[in-house]
């Protein structure tokens, strides 16, 4: 059966001016990342990974080369219609978070469905969608818990259920498991997995070898090259600790 093209980048290069003098992070990235992949991202501090995965999230833009999202050149474009992209067709999942800290898991997961101003969903149905992401992750019993009244692992669990909400192409994930004890890491790995098993394409920044080695893929860059690309053979899936009828 064949696969889609989730991810394609051709010759990608990020330069940052700084005053008179030229910093080149990116130096020509090839990137080919099929529909349903699981994929680590490594490499050292300066390798120019947090700048790889901003450009994948559509956060920037390359200074030169393409990337494909979906099998649309995505490039080029300008601020607003990154914006569209990332809204519609990502979800991201970061190690701080990123919620906010006065509202309710059910009100910061609504939030990517609030800022898609084309949407034509009324109020029920945005609350009913981010109920049953909540729900998926086994947060059904805390909907209006503040940040505050959660835990690290819990925390985690709406930042993933509000990656879910707008059903996502592709997840980024940054370092998902950085702020977490062993055990709340191994619960965000196992639903990770969940997702993955379930088609869910999902490239993963890490620093962690035994992190990267749940995926399918880790792909090591080194001075903004890719140095080399391993495969890690069999996923090893961990225990099922959470429900997951909803992913």
């Amino acid at each position: 059966m064949s696969t889609q093209t989730i991810i394609e980048t051709q010759g990608l290069t990020k330069v940052y001016r700084l005053g008179q003098q030229e910093l080149s992070v990116l130096k020509g990235i090839d990137l080919h990342i099929e529909e349903g992949e699981f994929i680590a991202i490594m490499g050292p501090s300066g390798s120019g990974k947090s700048t790889l995965m901003n450009i994948l999230g559509c956060l920037d833009r390359p200074t030169s080369g393409r990337y494909y999202l979906d099998g649309e050149d995505v490039s080029a474009l300008d601020k607003q219609q990154l914006s569209t992209v990332r809204n519609r067709r990502l979800g991201f999942v970061f190690q701080s978070y990123n919620l906010l800290p006065r509202a309710t898991a059910l009100k910061n997961v609504m939030l990517p469905m609030l800022y898609d101003r084309d949407s034509h969903m009324g109020r029920e149905e945005r609350l009913e969608r981010a109920r049953e992401a909540l729900v998926a992750v086994g947060l059904g019993d805390r909907l209006n818990h503040k940040p505050q009244e959660l835990s690290g692992g819990q925390c985690q669990r709406v930042a993933i259920a509000r990656a879910l909400v707008n059903d996502p192409v592709l997840i980024l994930a940054d370092e998902p498991t950085g702020n977490l004890d062993t055990r709340s890491g191994e619960e965000i790995m196992s639903i990770l997995h969940q997702l993955h098993e379930r088609g869910r394409a999902i490239v993963m920044v890490t620093h962690e070898h035994d992190i990267a080695a749940h995926t399918q893929r880790t792909i090591h860059l080194r001075d903004g090259l890719v140095e080399k690309a391993v495969s890690n053979g069999q996923n090893h899936p961990l225990k099922e600790m959470v429900p997951h009828e909803a992913f």
